[in-house]
């Protein structure tokens, strides 16, 4: 690593001389009317750009209708509302509105005409939660690495994916999707007015984590987001793993008829007679009984938006084909699984996983109860994240021109020694350290994140990660399986936790083989 120090302090100077450029994009005209941002250290921002019609009464539940003009000029000082949400200590949202479909960009061009590479982020949080308003996704510092920095809202919850078959029929093609369409509708916003601030749309890389990972994976198999983007990155996502048709371990899209069913169920508790009627109620209504319903609001397989299994898809190379940066956190799974028993583990395992439970159960030891809490943590890790991506990249590197690169986030600290939570690389991607605690971050903390942040940027302008002075990356490949650990020392080593992922192979191919034969 000392030769990547040594390039972090050249970096480092450079970007205290460039803090002191102003940066000459100002203002720009843009579908609807024309915006004024704010300029500071040689940044200029533009926040609350409105991408879409406000989706409120008869536009609730409706794919995003184009932007109402305005006159005069829009100071683009404030962020617009994230999307209706419940209240979370992990998501906090200053605030919230149904009229959310805003987006930001931060750019350091110095002319309309610089042709920078542009990023997009879509947030992570369950399709339930988050915002592009929030602290940790601040596109400034990463826009100092020579970027235009956008970041998006989208639907969330009953409001972005609820389903019905009244909606569907209403369309015509499918319903449940509203929150992937909002995405989509902010990318043509990009191609068509990214320009205006000194960015390449022809260069537009689409980057998430968790649910906004996911996200890139589905636009990877929409043929609604064709030619939208150029590259994908995806932190801890990933829709590889088998539609839902019950409650099978593994799956969370549901299939259509799965998701109207819950939908029908959702309009019944909210005791709506009809779609029309629930247009009516109120947004804190609806998020109010989105919380009692026991439904689940998750993107839908719905034939239209997300044309079928994506793992079936990239087998028969129907996706949009570009290269991607992937990969998860050590121990992600703490986040969502706190303890287990030797008992409740294998139960847990024989109820979900079917037919290979055996095989589950061996590749993770779990003869104790603190065994057995570790082997719940890494199924859960695994089962919803590693697993995806590990098979995203093989079906990349077997049907696609564009490569895989695959890392690994294993980024120990006091408050977690056993490997790097959930969402913990987000900071280091954004160069946003500290998450707003007092004092300054470690100086090795500072110097993985301009790592990390130089990566991803790199993989943005060329789509590959690699360049001067940074440890090479390889592309992965069915055989050279190396990923780039992000540690204490960061290397490329084998794919970790191979074993593990390879009986939860066997699992998805016998859940997909059973779905077959039940059609």
């Amino acid at each position: 690593m000392k030769r990547f120090t040594a390039t972090v302090m050249v970096a480092t100077a450079f970007l205290v001389w460039a803090r002191t450029a102003p940066a000459q994009v100002r203002a720009a005209e843009v579908t609807g009317g024309r915006v004024a941002g704010m300029e500071a250290h040689g940044i200029s921002s533009f926040k609350g750009i409105p991408f879409a019609s406000p989706p409120v009464g008869a536009l609730r539940w409706k794919a995003p209708q184009p932007v109402q003009p305005w006159s005069g000029v829009k100071q683009a000082d404030t962020f617009g509302p994230g999307c209706v949400q419940a209240a979370s200590p992990y998501t906090q949202v200053p605030s919230m509105s149904e009229d959310c479909l805003y987006l930001n960009v931060w750019t350091p061009a110095k002319a309309a005409g610089d042709r920078l590479p542009v990023m997009v982020w879509i947030y992570g949080g369950a399709f339930t939660g988050g915002a592009a308003s929030m602290a940790a996704y601040d596109g400034s510092r990463l826009a100092e690495k020579g970027v235009v920095m956008v970041t998006i809202n989208y639907r969330l919850g009953p409001f972005g994916f609820l389903a019905h078959p009244a909606l569907t029929k209403e369309s015509g093609k499918g319903s449940g999707n509203y929150g992937l369409q909002d995405q989509i509708a902010a990318l043509r916003w990009v191609k068509e007015n990214i320009a205006k601030f000194g960015g390449d749309a022809s260069r537009v890389t689409i980057f998430g984590e968790s649910a906004g990972g996911i996200s890139v994976s589905m636009l990877t198999v929409s043929p609604y987001a064709k030619g939208l983007f150029q590259r994908a990155i995806s932190e801890s996502g990933g829709n590889f793993g088998i539609p839902r048709t019950a409650n099978e371990a593994g799956a969370t899209a549901p299939t259509l008829r799965v998701a109207e069913a819950d939908g029908q169920r959702f309009l019944q508790a909210l005791g709506a007679a009809d779609i029309a009627a629930a247009r009516d109620i109120p947004a804190d209504k609806v998020l109010a009984t989105s919380g009692s319903a026991m439904v689940r609001f998750w993107p839908v397989f719905d034939g239209d938006v997300i044309p079928g299994d994506q793992y079936k898809l990239y087998e028969a190379v129907k996706f949009n084909d570009t290269p991607i940066l992937v990969g998860t956190n050590s121990d992600e799974g703490n986040l969502f699984v706190r303890s287990s028993t030797t008992m409740a583990f294998e139960t847990q395992v024989r109820s979900g996983y079917g037919r290979t439970a055996d095989a589950v159960l061996a590749a993770y030891p779990h003869a104790t109860d603190d065994q057995a809490s570790r082997a719940a943590k890494d199924l859960f890790r695994d089962s919803t994240f590693a697993w995806g991506t590990a098979a995203w990249a093989r079906l990349q590197s077997q049907k696609g021109k564009g490569k895989a690169y695959v890392y690994y986030f294993d980024h120990k600290t006091p408050q977690s020694p056993s490997g790097a939570n959930h969402a913990a690389e987000i900071g280091f991607v954004f160069r946003n350290l500290g998450g707003g605690r007092a004092g300054a971050p470690p100086q090795s903390d500072v110097v993985l994140s301009e790592l990390m942040s130089s990566y991803w940027t790199n993989f943005a302008k060329t789509g590959d990660p690699n360049g001067p002075g940074l440890p090479v990356w390889p592309a992965f490949t069915a055989a050279d399986e190396r990923v780039m650990y992000f540690d204490g020392v960061s290397e490329a080593r084998p794919l970790p936790n191979a074993a593990q992922l390879k009986a939860l192979d066997a699992y998805f191919a016998d859940r997909r083989a059973v779905q077959r034969t039940q059609r």
